[in-house]
């Protein structure tokens, strides 16, 4: 069990961790791909993502708000019709609308008590400035793709978030969804890491993608990892 009386700092991945990423894009995918008359499976179209979103992030840096075009394209790509200009803006217009996890809130405000929190994630600055009013807690640093230039798993984006914070790494406990974009960084650089299994009995390795990388502390949902705190510093 890890000891959370050493961190000061709670850094979170922001979409698949805190925001139900995976609904959202389904959401978003699904109007197009009817559209052309194309019913793929979920988990195909979210493993599908997590191999297109990859590609695109690759190579010379593009806003993410590009990225997520290039995903539509190699949608399109995939099941043989081109998308019109607006399916490929479609995508990354829907982000704003993407929804907190039910249990998200509640837990980041009870977290806010005993860590100044910051956010590292593959995003944009003004989607994530969307996406921040839902959350509803104020996050004491941000740190964004567009920011650093380069996306996770690149070690680049925690070590700018750490120099933001002034914090060692022994003060940081990082919290996220994906072992590929933030397990393995983090134990690249020594940060303790909890991974949050949002797909805990479902089949699939979904729109993250997957890794034999190893957090400290697995737990299904971030009401389980408030539980935990609230336990060992008091509520």
């Amino acid at each position: 069990m890890l000891d959370f009386s050493q961190f000061e700092f709670l850094t979170f991945d922001c979409y698949g961790t805190l925001i139900d990423w995976e609904t959202g894009i389904l959401g978003a995918l699904r109007p197009i791909l009817a559209a052309h008359r194309i019913k793929p499976a979920d988990e195909e179209l979210l493993e599908f993502y997590a191999m297109a979103e990859s590609r695109a992030e690759s190579g010379v840096f593009k806003p993410y708000k590009e990225v997520l075009k290039e995903v539509v394209r190699e949608l399109g790509k995939r099941f043989r019709f081109q998308p019109s200009e607006e399916e490929q803006r479609s995508l990354s217009e829907s982000v704003k609308n993407w929804q907190p996890f039910p249990d998200t809130v509640e837990a980041l405000k009870r977290l806010h008590r005993h860590y100044q929190l910051s956010i590292i994630s593959n995003i944009d600055d003004d989607l994530f400035t969307e996406t921040a009013k839902l959350l509803e807690v104020p996050f004491d640093f941000v740190t964004t793709a567009l920011e650093v230039k380069s996306y996770k798993p690149s070690v680049n984006n925690f070590q700018h978030a750490l120099a933001k914070m002034k914090a060692r790494t022994e003060q940081v406990l990082h919290v996220a969804e994906s072992l590929h974009h933030d397990v393995e960084p983090t134990r690249a650089l020594s940060i303790h890491s909890v991974w949050v299994n949002r797909r805990h009995g479902k089949s699939g390795v979904g729109a993250s993608g997957t890794s034999s990388a190893k957090p400290d502390l697995v737990v299904p949902n971030l009401q389980t990892l408030a539980d935990l705190v609230d336990a060992a510093r008091g509520s």
